[in-house]
């Protein structure tokens, strides 16, 4: 597919390797001329120095062949103004990141009125995540598919579990837990494992459950579901302001640390229920004498990263409570995946997956849509949701009698109101919606899931 890209930042960078990997026609655009020369150097893609809601600087990068326009600048306004333009010069599909709360309440309104087809809000997608995290705080990872009915979850084994040693086909009738151990990390690897693998202390364990049947695991397995009842965030932003609304409608108390002024007073008025405390985070004497060590979640959510990181560390030592890290570079999330920074939460990641995801369901045939799509465990698993509109090699026949693809595991189908974890017997058949996690990155309809 032709795909012109406007924002040659962290997203920007991000989504044109990814979309240049999966063997699409890119050309970026960006005012910065040291940008677009390094993206353009860098990965297989065309760019171009210039104003991307100029009419002038779109025909030259192709607008009119262009099947998906793709704004992701620094400003909301110049993302809508881009992808307006965008639509009245061509007949692609435009997608804009806008992150202003002021506009939250206005989205739908203004894809309406201008066109487009996707908005993406990172911040408040980030928030949304942490206040699952919050909620079941034994996890460190949790993504979502069948609107919110099916849930993945990740968590390190440890000895309090007493898996060590245990094959995942055993933990049905030992823990009599209804769940799929979907993939495990250790010593650096994933592995997408079969009924025979044997679990050991350290694992990253991610498994495939309803939220039903992930509450009852983790109480088997010693580990907290109980929401938190309070939340001490340091950084004011909007992820802050999203988390906040979210926390205080589920009547948890919320403390925001800010050190800004304006800010401050900002936050008061929008959230009266919440407290301001209008104060430098990194104050180490004034997060202890606010409760630190009391605190049932601790949430890093300032601009910077390395600051993010030392607080997380800092809480660590002084509190027991669920800790959340924000991060924003991506470049590093190998070497942050060491540190045991809590849950890390990376909201450029979501606008990358979110926008892959719709490429990819434009490319289908009309025999099933990826629904949803998450690249989960450092980049190096994708977990997807299809959705199948009709019969194919992959339906209508046992999945015992199906020759999957090495590395790839079919975890979940649902039908209706019917959620199941798929046994040998079950067939998949039009009309569900069918999870599979792989190694194998770039599947885009469910017949690849098949050997040829």
């Amino acid at each position: 597919m032709k795909i012109i890209l406007v924002g040659c930042g962290k997203v920007g960078t991000a989504l044109a390797r990814q979309l240049s990997e999966e063997d699409h026609n890119v050309t970026v655009i960006d005012t910065n001329k040291a940008r677009v020369e390094h993206i353009s150097e860098s990965y297989d893609v065309m760019g171009i120095t210039g104003n991307g809601s100029s009419i002038t600087t779109l025909s030259e990068a192709g607008i009119e062949e262009a099947d998906v326009f793709i704004a992701v600048t620094g400003s909301d306004e110049l993302n809508l103004l881009c992808c307006m333009f965008a639509k009245k010069a061509g007949h692609c599909h435009a997608i804009a990141r806008v992150r202003n709360p002021s506009y939250s309440h206005e989205l739908d309104f203004i894809k309406k009125q201008i066109g487009i087809s996707a908005i993406i809000n990172p911040e408040m997608a980030a928030a949304r995540e942490i206040s699952h995290l919050l909620r079941f705080p034994g996890a460190s990872k949790i993504d979502t598919f069948a609107e919110g009915r099916v849930r993945l979850i990740k968590f390190t084994l440890t000895e309090a579990q007493a898996l060590d040693g245990v094959a995942i086909r055993e933990i049905p009738t030992r823990l009599k837990s209804d769940i799929l151990v979907c993939a495990v990390e250790r010593n650096g690897g994933v592995i997408i494992p079969n009924g025979n693998f044997v679990l050991q202390t350290g694992d990253q364990v991610t498994f495939l459950a309803t939220q039903e049947k992930a509450h009852e695991f983790f109480q088997r397995i010693h580990l907290a579901v109980r929401p938190v009842r309070n939340a001490l965030i340091v950084g004011g932003g909007a992820i802050a302001f999203y988390l906040s609304q979210e926390l205080l409608e589920n009547h948890v108390r919320v403390r925001i640390v800010e050190r800004d002024l304006a800010r401050c007073d900002v936050l008061a008025q929008a959230l009266p229920e919440a407290q301001i405390l209008c104060e430098d985070g990194s104050n180490r004497e004034f997060l202890l004498s606010e409760g630190l060590t009391s605190t049932e979640a601790f949430v890093a959510l300032t601009n910077i990263d390395e600051e993010n990181v030392l607080l997380t560390l800092f809480a660590k030592k002084h509190s027991n409570g669920k800790l959340v890290t924000k991060i924003n570079r991506l470049e590093f999330d190998d070497i942050l995946a060491g540190l045991d920074l809590g849950s890390i939460v990376y909201p450029k990641y979501m606008t990358c997956d979110y926008i892959v995801q719709y490429v990819r369901a434009l490319q289908n045939e009309a025999g099933s849509n990826i629904k949803t799509l998450y690249r989960i465990l450092d980049d190096r698993v994708e977990a997807l949701e299809f959705t199948v509109h009709e019969k194919s090699r992959a339906t209508g026949v046992p999945l015992s009698q199906l020759h999957l693809k090495k590395n790839l595991l079919l975890c979940c189908i649902t039908r209706g109101n019917e959620i199941k974890i798929p046994r040998g017997g079950d067939e998949i058949q039009v009309g569900d919606n069918v999870i599979v996690v792989t190694l194998e990155h770039g599947l885009h309809d469910l017949r690849d899931i098949v050997e040829d």
